[in-house]
């Protein structure tokens, strides 16, 4: 409890911490008001009769907002695809002026954050008249429209609104980012989901009251919560050492180095990334089969992609490990690495340095790099088969855990930081945050 008051000792993270609890409330109220002119009885209907689809995953990835047809409706959902064409276009070197950017340092990136607010932009004016000629296209059961009446002047609101509220969302997470505490767009998705933990054990509740499922199939689902909690924090924090020998070095009068240490790389250095923007991605077709909902590519392109389908979870599995392998490549350099290592005099017992030492960190780090994301495929994966085989709400598991368990890690490390760097007790006693090892035999 000592260590949770020490937060509030410290004015800096005190503000940075309460900016963020207000930037998420001001996020979950715009997420509860619906657009005009909205049929909110025929709404609910469909998203409860398509609670296993892809669009009851994306109500929840969005935190119940598109649920509710809301200002918010489309989330960060554009930002990260932004974000994503921006990374491999960069990454492929498709466009050498982003190249020359990128070069430039903190000038370059501002540019390039630029480039990816107005691209942001065009993909939220796609993702929104797409959305919304779904919406005027679908009813509840063959029953009342969900748009009372879808003139001009409705889908240009609607339009509007939800471009405007998308860019609202991006402002409202980085703000949040530069303000306040951990990645601002990842809290902005685990308050959603969060936010929606309550119903979802209430409703768990009433599954066993009315006997769907017995208690001890409730209980066994919990432990296995638990059990899948406990090892995604093990996964997350688990890191591979790499010994690291300095040697001797006389500088003047006095001698330096001789020192044993380590390279630390995590087993699954992407973290909650990778998630967020497989999930992310598989959006598009759903988005591209609802600007024609009732035609049947439509309706062959949304059933592909509906969430219980073997191809989705197939593109699922194999985006996830395709961006754990992105993500480390364009935030890990093994030649950067060798090269800061030999500069320093130090190298990896039995390895030469240079060439050869970057050759070893690559391969490690290609090792516990399949591992890890073949771990967070897993799980990605379960809540399917947990609802299923034992007809429990489509929220437990999976996607969500990972990413709720992912952001809390970082949130609870980056404030470890700040209480350990003024000097104040962390919240692990005589310790800081620290992963753990995962030895593989090299």
């Amino acid at each position: 409890m000592q260590n949770v008051t020490d937060i509030f000792k410290i004015e800096e993270l005190k503000k940075r911490i309460l900016f963020v609890l207000g930037a998420l409330a001001v996020y979950r109220l715009g997420a509860v008001i619906p657009i005009p002119g909205i049929n909110t009885a025929a709404l609910q209907a469909i998203f409860q009769a398509q609670a296993g689809s892809i669009l009851g995953f994306l109500d929840i990835f969005s935190g119940g907002a598109l649920g509710r047809f809301s200002i918010f409706s489309l989330g960060v959902m554009p930002y990260i695809n932004a974000s994503i064409i921006m990374s491999l276009v960069q990454g492929a070197h498709v466009f050498p002026v982003l190249d020359r950017l990128q070069k430039e340092g903190e000038t370059g990136r501002r540019k390039i954050v630029q480039f990816t607010r107005y691209f942001t932009l065009a993909l939220a004016t796609l993702q929104s008249l797409g959305l919304t000629l779904a919406m005027t296209k679908m009813q509840a059961g063959g029953g009342p429209s969900i748009v009372l009446n879808p003139s001009f002047s409705f889908y240009f609101v609607t339009v509007l609104t939800l471009v405007t509220g998308t860019v609202f969302v991006m402002w409202l997470g980085e703000q949040i980012t530069e303000r306040g505490i951990g990645n601002g767009i990842s809290l902005i998705i685990f308050a959603g989901i969060v936010d929606r933990m309550p119903a979802a054990v209430m409703g768990m509740i009433k599954l066993i009251q009315i006997e769907e499922i017995s208690l001890l199939t409730g209980l066994l689902i919990v432990a296995m919560v638990l059990i899948i909690t406990a090892f995604v924090i093990w996964v997350e924090t688990a890191q591979r050492k790499i010994p690291v020998q300095y040697a001797q070095r006389m500088v003047g009068r006095k001698m330096y180095g001789g020192a044993s240490t380590f390279l630390p790389l995590k087993v699954d250095q992407s973290g909650v990334i990778a998630v967020i923007f497989a999930v992310s991605l598989l959006s598009v077709p759903y988005t591209i089969g609802s600007f024609n909902p009732g035609s049947p590519w439509g309706q062959k392109l949304m059933s592909l992609m509906n969430h219980g389908n073997i191809l989705y979870q197939l593109c699922y599995v194999a985006l996830i490990i395709f961006f754990c392998y992105f993500y480390n490549s364009v935030s890990i350099n093994p030649k950067d690495l060798a090269e800061n290592m030999k500069k320093w005099g130090g190298f990896i017992p039995g390895i030469r340095p240079g060439e050869p030492t970057a050759a070893h960190i690559e391969w490690v780090l290609n090792r516990i790099t399949l591992g890890g994301a073949l771990f967070v495929s897993m799980i990605a994966v379960l809540p399917d088969y947990l609802r299923v085989k034992f007809n429990v709400p489509f929220y437990f598991g999976g996607t969500s855990l990972l990413i709720v368990v992912g952001v809390a890690l970082d949130t609870v490390a980056q404030t470890e930081a700040h209480l350990v760097m003024r000097n104040y007790e962390g919240f692990y006693k005589n310790s800081k945050v620290k992963g753990r090892w995962f030895n593989v035999g090299s």
